[in-house]
């Protein structure tokens, strides 16, 4: 079988990439390691990195060899130089697969190592997004167990859950038919904080298992319980009138780097960072300007080193708001005298155009009317003065 070998004089790095399987290694035993930067997931069109080395990186190799495991055929890359390592890029499908690598060692260039064990390149953003959510929500208490469902209308044999916050290989999950498309569960019991961050899924199908879809929307999992509860307060206070301002406080006497303020019943939070106040305590203050309607809202403490770490929640703080909205802060039922100039304006300049065009009509056929009445006036008079003629 025909081999591609791209020679490199300089630094006697060679890359070697075969359509058939590796053949078997000669010499020492010692297996090399295959890693990619900045991650084995490569959106289609970009790049990624592949470097090969020896027991924990403290050896290099002066020469290795990379093969694909599989017979698929790969793109032709163009003659370089490299040191170390393989830039390859930019990445199309023909690049997905799994690759590994052997090299020599460097006071015997013949002698070559065990290979290394396989390495998946996946390339994404070939076909359409699945979604990802979490159950029962991505606010996960210490020991409790939270899992996440990787759906999609598309029919996708396989799904693959990342996590962004650490270099392992997605975890490999098999999609089941549900509703005329495919998902995927996976359950955790985050006993420590480990599994806290930021996760995507992909899809992909059976015949081209590393040739993925475009990432889900990013989902952030975060771990609650870590450290002690701050504490809410509400200036003015808790109650308020209807448009008034009212500001939630969060403080501590933790150096907390992130405060994040959520309100019952919704997905999204609010967060601020901590700055010291007068009384030794690290505080954020949360504008929710003028009120509308009541809420219940907690709080949390993080630190910047460990952003999806939360502290235990602070008590709920119920804020109600009374009386009713002022002049200025009209009710969406009962929209104030501007608002329904504004909402019948099309209206009214209808009405106005088609009256202006009738009078101007109007104008023209008195006009008109005047003109032939006068005209007929004068013929007559004419008429009457002209002389009868002679016999």
């Amino acid at each position: 079988m025909s081999l591609m070998v791209v020679s490199v004089a300089c630094g006697r790095l060679h890359i070697l990439l075969s359509k058939a399987a590796p053949p078997s290694p000669s010499g020492g035993q010692d297996k090399t390691f295959l890693f990619a930067r900045p991650n084995a997931v490569v959106p289609q069109g970009g790049h990624v990195t592949l470097r090969c080395y020896y027991r924990d990186g403290l050896t290099n190799f002066t020469n290795f060899t990379l093969y694909k495991d599989d017979r698929s055929h790969v793109p032709i890359f163009h003659s370089r130089i490299f040191q170390e390592s393989f830039l390859m890029g930019p990445v199309t499908p023909a690049h997905a697969g799994t690759y590994r690598c052997r090299g020599s060692y460097p006071h015997s260039p013949t002698e070559w190592s065990a290979l290394s064990d396989p390495l998946a390149i996946m390339v994404t953003g070939v076909h359409r997004k699945p979604s990802l959510l979490a159950l029962p929500g991505p606010l996960v208490k210490l020991g409790e167990t939270v899992t996440l469902r990787c759906s999609s209308d598309t029919v996708f044999e396989h799904f693959f859950l990342h996590s962004e916050v650490t270099y392992e290989k997605p975890l490999h999950l098999v999609g089941e038919l549900h509703g005329g498309g495919s998902q995927a569960n996976y359950s955790i019991n985050p006993t420590t904080s480990d599994l806290a961050g930021t996760y995507k899924c992909y899809g992909s199908v059976t015949h081209s298992p590393y040739v993925l879809s475009a990432p889900s929307d990013p989902l952030d999992i975060v771990i609650t319980g870590k450290y002690e509860k701050p504490s809410l307060s509400a200036q003015p206070g808790p109650t308020v009138q209807a448009g008034e301002n009212v500001t939630l406080s969060c403080s501590s006497w933790r150096s907390f780097d992130m405060y994040h303020l959520s309100r019952e019943g919704e997905t999204h939070e609010l967060r601020l960072p901590a700055v010291p106040s007068v009384n030794g305590t690290f505080q954020a203050d949360f504008p929710l300007g003028p009120a509308t309607h009541g809420g219940t809202y907690r709080c949390f403490g993080s630190f910047r080193t460990t952003p999806y770490k939360w502290s235990h929640p602070s008590d709920p703080l119920p804020v109600s708001v009374t009386g009713n909205p002022s002049s200025s802060w009209p009710s969406p039922t009962e929209p104030s005298c501007k608002t329904s100039i504004i909402k019948h304006l099309p209206i009214v300049i209808r009405y106005s155009v088609a009256t202006i065009i009738f009078t101007i009509l109007l104008f023209f056929l008195l006009r008109r009317w005047c003109s032939d009445k006068k005209t007929l006036s004068q013929n007559r008079l004419h008429s009457s003065n002209v002389p009868a003629a002679g016999i």
